[in-house]
């Protein structure tokens, strides 16, 4: 079986969002990785080149592949910042409809800039699906 691309590794985390060549990107990074330092109590690490990621657990999908992945995180990519919420969006309608402007793929959460978006929402979108993550996979 090959293994997945993206791993934990020690690349510095600060080193990454200092090579932000978007200031805005990289200032909306900055402070969405305080509020999840805040609500995990992890430190952040580095999952490939491009992924700041929170805490971890490991998984076994359908096919019988294992693996381990984090339990949230984010990257400032150039399109939009993306953050993770692993337990995916099913669970969050109520939330979401309360976030602002913003657009998901399966577990990530596309955003434009900050200001589009309400922080306490946010914050509590995270809280949740770390929450959710941590009963699903007590390692």
């Amino acid at each position: 079986m090959t293994q997945l691309k993206t791993q934990k590794n020690s690349a510095s985390v600060k080193a990454f969002l200092d090579a932000v060549e978007n200031e805005k990107r990289a200032k909306d990074a900055q402070a969405v990785l305080k509020l999840m330092k805040r609500i995990t109590g992890l430190r952040p690490q580095m999952w490939g080149t491009s992924i700041i990621g929170f805490g971890s657990y490991r998984y076994q999908n359908t096919s019988g592949r294992k693996g381990e992945w984090f339990l949230t995180g984010l990257s400032p990519r150039k399109q939009a910042l993306t953050v993770y919420i692993m337990s995916g969006f099913s669970n969050y309608d109520a939330l979401l409809k309360q976030l602002g402007k913003f657009k998901t793929g399966r577990s990530c959460l596309y955003i434009n800039k900050l200001e589009d978006i309400d922080l306490a929402v946010l914050e509590q979108l995270i809280a949740e699906s770390v929450a959710n993550m941590r009963e699903k996979y007590p390692d």
